[in-house]
């Protein structure tokens, strides 16, 4: 029996415990019996890393060394942990724990919460975009529905990075964050948010994770009362966690050392949610004793597909490419990846649906088949080709083009338009159906540029974008068309797209595709501006945007299609190329200049001599205290001037002023809000404190190596009592 991650598993429960460890490969096989001391697994794409880690747990547990109950396996989706479990369940290991960082840190805070808080657990809500709504209302800000997702995001972006309101400017600005409004205006806006939960007694999912998290820091008999129930931990796509969550698994093991995490560097693609895979890639460095497994025995593609991926990441840069895995196949031959160049977009549809219905007809099912692409907008197209084909479709991950909320209040306003035309201004200067549909959209959102950065408001503008292109075609088409037979075509093409979707053709971005995978895979739309896409702009952006397309190449197990246009719409200028993460691999191409990765090789790497099961401890995180009353603090901004708010305080207000005064003036020549220089508690912490140097500086929250290096002078001067001109000439 093959370790083929889509093969069936055992078809009958393992008798024994050594039953349990048959068809693994070798370095399987020593993640299922390192049971002892932190485990780090490194699995390529396709390697089998959830087959190693259920066989793990089920060995373990039927061996004797773990107790079922014992045992917490945390993943990321709903999904993925309900495989975990189906899986176990057929290795005869049931009773261990398998959930998501939410649904975990929720079942412990329920059942918590009577004896830790008292009263009633406050509702959790579903869905933000409500309470975001009334948080600008509160504001007098007035947000659409595309930029109410966008604040949305950034408040959870805050949140599991535990950034609070006052920080968030700085915060998002040293995370390179291209925010959707001004930053002052989100911090406002998420201080609001938070006020109306309050008001509401209400919280939200990532106070889920704040609040166990909060808990477990404050109640130490509670903290052991859980890690007296988990002994084990198993952490999957630990490339993905976030800080927050990073913080909720130290205090689920204390000073214990009994866990195994799995992931790949090299998918790290949710960078934009607060994922890092800095605790995957550092996780040796925390613990020096730990044993680390490289998965690089490919089973899911052929080796033409690998020899592709591994090329995507030869060039790759940045730190999660010095820690690449060489993928090595396990599958017989296969065809070689087609590469196709098109004129233009609507024939790069045309292309991937006439393939696509050929390969349906020679009896590959519609649901082995996948058109994946870079951004929700560009389904439309697809979705549009494959009807033509009389393929049935799925989509993944998105709303139907002409379901998408801007696309369906667009439709109302061409009708009316084209109905009562005559009585709007917006179309008294414009003749042709181009100008006349631009005009009417111009009142829906659509602007002649594209909005700045990623997210909701983008998507919006990219779905406006593509009504105004198709009304282009479809006059160059039909030169005497009029509006209302432009609408008539929209009806169309909308009932068009209700064909079946049971064993459909999958269409899906990559984002949505990670952790899935189909026999045959078209990626389309790989074209400078789309891949990487036109606002990754920084190293990171671009490297996040390679890692995007090499999920993408791995989620194929037979045949590969890449595509790309050279222009937009038919008769268009040919100005595209096809994506620089090509260079080198499609035929006729040379390689970008630049260095190349080196590739880290499958094996096993053992722990430092003599300190398994005696791995030094990691510093105990103290509690913070109120250094009046020593009441625990848990409140980010209590714990910046570390006294409880109603505390009384010992700040010098002479000092504070100058601070103030000082602030402003920086303020204003930077072109920034007051608050990105420092917070008002930063200031009231220094002001209290009055440090004399740059260490005891430092040590005030709210004062990072960036602001110390650049306003720590200033300050020193300022809590000395000197003018900054004074300090100047002595300097």
């Amino acid at each position: 029996m093959t370790a083929a991650t889509h093969s069936t598993l055992f078809p009958q429960v393992p008798d024994s415990a050594d039953a349990v460890l048959e068809g693994l490969d070798p370095e399987q096989r020593e993640v299922a019996t390192a049971l002892h001391g932190p485990v780090c697994v490194l699995a390529g794409a396709g390697t089998g890393k959830t087959r190693a880690i259920t066989h793990r747990i089920a060995y373990g547990v039927r061996a004797g060394i773990l107790h079922p109950s014992s045992v917490l396996a945390v993943t990321f989706t709903n999904r993925a942990a309900g495989e975990m479990r189906g899986r176990l369940r057929q290795l005869g290991t049931a009773g261990v724990q398998a959930r998501t960082f939410h649904s975990a840190a929720l079942r412990q805070l329920q059942y918590f919460w009577p004896k830790a808080i008292g009263g009633a657990m406050p509702r959790l809500v579903d869905r933000k975009i409500q309470l975001v709504a009334d948080a600008a209302a509160a504001c007098r800000i007035r947000l659409d529905r595309g930029e109410l997702r966008d604040v949305t995001a950034e408040i959870e972006w805050s949140k599991v990075t535990q950034t609070v309101p006052a920080d968030y400017a700085p915060a998002a600005a040293k995370a390179g964050r291209e925010s959707p409004r001004d930053p002052a205006e989100i911090a406002q806006l998420y201080a609001a948010y938070e006020d109306v939960k309050r008001e509401r007694s209400v919280i939200d999912f990532e106070d889920v994770l704040l609040l166990t998290v909060a808990v477990l820091q404050d109640r130490h008999d509670i903290a052991e009362q859980i890690r007296a129930q988990y002994q084990h931990f198993v952490v999957d796509e630990y490339q993905d966690v976030s800080p927050l969550q990073q913080r909720l698994l130290e205090l689920w093991l204390g000073e214990r050392d009994s866990l195994c995490v799995v992931g790949d560097a090299s998918q790290t693609i949710y960078s934009f949610t607060g994922a890092t895979p800095d605790h995957l890639l550092d996780f040796r460095t925390r613990h020096p004793g730990a044993t680390v497994v490289k998965l690089v025995r490919d089973y899911r593609s052929t080796p033409q597909v690998v020899h592709l991926a591994n090329g995507l990441l030869a060039q790759a840069r940045g730190r999660a490419a010095d820690h690449r895995l060489e993928l090595v196949s396990q599958r017989p031959a296969g065809p070689e990846p087609v590469y196709a160049e098109y004129t233009d977009e609507p024939a790069e549809a045309e292309g991937a649906a006439r393939r696509i219905r050929e390969l349906v007809d020679s009896g590959v099912p519609a649901s082995e088949i996948a058109v994946l692409f870079r951004t929700n907008a560009q389904s439309e197209t697809y979705e549009q080709a494959l009807a033509d084909a009389a393929v049935p479709y799925q989509l993944r991950g998105a709303e139907r083009f002409f379901d998408r909320p801007e696309v369906r209040k667009a439709g109302i306003a061409l009708r009316g338009a084209a109905r009562f035309g005559g009585n709007d201004s917006l179309l008294d200067d414009v003749v042709d159906l181009p100008s006349q549909v631009r005009a009417v959209l111009s009142g829906e959102g659509w602007t002649t540029q594209p909005p700045a950065g990623s997210g909701a408001v983008r998507e919006r503008w990219e779905s406006l974008a593509a009504l105004v292109n198709l009304a282009q075609d479809f006059a160059a088409a039909r030169p005497a068309a009029t509006l209302a037979d432009l609408v008539a075509e929209l009806d169309e093409r909308a009932n068009a797209q209700h064909a079946p979707t049971v064993q459909g053709v999958t269409l899906a971005s990559l984002h949505s595709a990670k952790g899935l995978e189909w026999d045959v895979v078209f990626l389309v739309g790989v074209a400078e501006g789309m891949m990487p896409i036109t606002y990754a702009r920084t190293d990171e952006q671009i490297e996040e945007e390679r890692r995007l397309l090499y999920v993408g190449v791995t989620r194929a197990r037979e045949q590969l299609h890449v595509s790309w246009a050279l222009s937009r719409s038919p008769g268009g200028r040919p100005s595209r190329r096809p994506s620089r993460f090509l260079d080198g691999l499609r035929p006729g191409s040379t390689a970008t200049a630049g260095r190349t990765a080196a590739g880290g090789a499958g094996g096993i790497e053992r722990g430092i001599p003599g300190t398994r099961g005696s791995t030094p401890k990691r510093a105990q995180r103290v509690p913070a205290r109120c250094r009046v009353c020593g009441r625990t603090l848990t409140d980010a901004g209590e714990m910046k001037l570390m006294r409880c708010d109603d505390c009384p305080s010992d700040m010098n207000e002479g000092l504070y002023e100058r601070l103030r005064e000082w602030r402003a003036d920086q303020a204003r020549s930077s072109g920034q809000p007051a608050f990105c220089v420092f917070t008002d508690r930063t200031l009231m912490a220094i002001a209290e404190s009055a440090p004399d140097d740059e260490r005891e500086l430092a040590r005030i929250p709210g004062v990072g190596m960036r602001k110390l290096t650049r306003y720590g002078a200033d300050v020193l001067a300022i809590c000395a009592g000197q003018s900054l001109a004074e300090s100047t000439d002595q300097d």
